[in-house]
């Protein structure tokens, strides 16, 4: 048994408390009517002793009180493990999206290739967060997120064809990555990774300079070199996605990309510029990406703090469901017994004697009512006698 907020457990203290007053209450309650009078002939007036009933309820009430506490408390049963993931890391994938990535010697197309594998590494860093910058001579750039599928989404909608400008700007679209990580509040305590994935140097800038600086700031730069130095063919693609031909120069002459010496040199040198960076150069038919992704996952369970933690189950619904069933039994417990009222009928002894008495009741006919009295005429006074005078 374990309890996910233990401190909860504090309130049956409160429990107890109530317990004492209804406690105190009652003593209180028999002092009073022993102030009255004699306890004995002052209950023989109760028509109900209520002290047990009383009692009831406030075991009930005390009782409830003490597991609405321990409901809050979260006590959790049972145990189970599953894998946290390592939260505190930063990954943006820099992207190169100029039109030499539209080569096929990895197939169906470098770029191709390199969304679908940076969708998957993305999936495989569960827990990771990660922000995207797409670069040609002008980066675009999508800010840190835990949504991994939107960073996949943002980098899967683009293509080449859609970049302002052209060209191969790696100093601007590390720059760029850098300045993401600065304006994300949490990134400073995170452990912060940049993936560049390109397949040539740099024609405008020092982008080893810039790596030297973010790695002076403690994050990593992993570089994936696509292509080597064999000459590849550009294609020319459509707005619907299909070959409509081949790139060629003013003169008609067919446009190839390879990496020279200068520039392998340089993509290594800006992988060696930062604590822990590495750079991986891709193989016939395959970027490379996977080989990043591989070691990421690793250093996401050994070093960045993927862990397996113990989990439990709550039940808190069991101790709060029983103190409302007890809430309710104290309702329904009353101070004294409910009064019935039921009419008694008289004994069956009383209710023959009385049919008999009917029975023998003479009969009579029927009532006839008789003539009214007579008037009798207003009493009158009787005249008064008649006086004579005697002559004077």
């Amino acid at each position: 048994m374990n309890f996910a907020a233990p401190y909860f457990l504090f309130g049956t203290l409160l429990a107890g408390f109530v317990g004492l007053l209804l406690v105190l209450g009652g003593l209180a309650a028999n002092r009073r009517v022993a102030r009255f009078g004699d306890p004995v002939r002052m209950r023989a007036l109760f028509t109900a002793d209520p002290a047990k009933r009383r009692a009831w309820k406030g075991v009930l009430l005390v009782l409830a009180c003490a597991l609405t506490f321990i409901a809050a408390a979260r006590p959790q049963y049972g145990k189970g493990t599953r894998l946290i993931p390592a939260t505190n890391v930063d990954v943006v994938i820099v992207l190169d999206y100029s039109k030499s990535m539209y080569a096929r010697d990895v197939e169906p197309s470098r770029i191709f290739r390199a969304k679908v594998e940076v969708a998957r590494l993305i999936k495989e860093l569960d827990g990771a967060r990660f922000a995207a910058v797409a670069f040609a001579g002008e980066p675009m750039s999508f800010p840190l997120t835990a949504d991994g599928g939107a960073i996949a989404q943002f980098l899967r909608q683009l293509d080449p064809n859609d970049m302002p400008v052209g060209g191969t700007a790696i100093a601007r679209a590390l720059d760029q990555a850098r300045d993401l990580l600065r304006r994300d509040p949490k990134s400073s305590e995170h452990r912060r990774i940049m993936l560049l994935v390109t397949d040539g140097e740099d024609l405008e800038g020092d982008p080893v300079a810039v790596a030297q600086a973010i790695g002076g700031e403690g994050t990593t730069i992993h570089v994936v070199q696509i292509g080597g130095r064999t000459p590849e063919r550009i294609p020319e693609i459509g707005a619907n996605g299909e070959i409509t031909g081949w790139r060629a120069d003013k003169r008609g002459k067919p446009l190839t990309t390879a990496l020279t010496t200068e520039g392998e040199r340089q993509l290594g040198a800006i992988a060696l510029a930062t604590p822990g960076g590495q750079i991986v150069r891709s193989d016939k038919g395959t970027t490379g990406i996977d080989k990043i992704a591989t070691e990421l996952k690793r250093q996401m369970k050994t070093e960045y703090g993927e862990r397996v933690e113990t989990v439990f189950a709550d039940i808190y619904y069991y101790p709060l469901g029983l103190a409302i069933l007890l809430l309710i039994a104290e309702v329904f417990l009353t101070d004294a017994p409910l009064r019935t009222f039921i009419k008694k009928s008289p004994p069956l002894s009383m209710r023959s004697l009385s049919l008999d008495a009917i029975r023998t009741v003479p009969q009579r006919g029927p009532i006839v009512p008789s003539a009214p009295p007579p008037p009798v005429p207003p009493r009158t006074a009787p005249p008064e006698p008649e006086v004579k005078r005697a002559p004077a």
